[in-house]
């Protein structure tokens, strides 16, 4: 039986930078101040490409995240699965400034995802705040 054929339109549409097990700490960091997301993916993963193919039918909406995409072939690279500790695929995480804020698991929709990033971009608001706080009584 031949596999599910890997569409790769939606890497180079979103701009999404490869990562590997050796990779994947400097590539988050590259993405400085800006929301990371990475897209772990799998061959053969048949909701990572029902995922693509949402995103691609909606590119506008996706690119108005304004987030830096990175993304994984986890079933290529199991260590990154298994730092994750990743149960499936499609899955989602979240970093800023290397600092993991969270994930979507599964593709359920763009509000879902939108519902994702803004939680994770709450996370940053409220680490921002609480530095600011420092020193002043509550």
């Amino acid at each position: 039986m031949a596999g599910i054929p890997v569409d790769s339109t939606a890497f180079a549409v979103f701009d999404m930078q490869a990562l590997t097990a050796d990779t994947f700490d400097a590539g988050i960091q590259s993405a400085d101040d800006d929301l990371a997301v990475v897209f772990f993916w799998g061959l053969d993963c048949f909701n990572c490409e029902v995922a693509k193919k949402a995103m691609l039918a909606q590119p506008d909406a996706i690119r108005a995240l304004g987030l830096r995409w990175f993304h994984s072939n986890v079933y290529e690279h199991r260590e990154l699965g298994r730092r994750f500790l990743l149960h499936g695929v499609p899955t989602w995480f979240f970093f800023h400034r290397g600092k993991r804020l969270g994930r979507a698991t599964g593709w359920h929709g763009l509000a879902q995802f939108e519902a994702a990033v803004a939680a994770a971009r709450a996370k940053i608001r409220a680490a921002s705040a609480g530095a600011t706080d420092v020193g002043h009584p509550a």
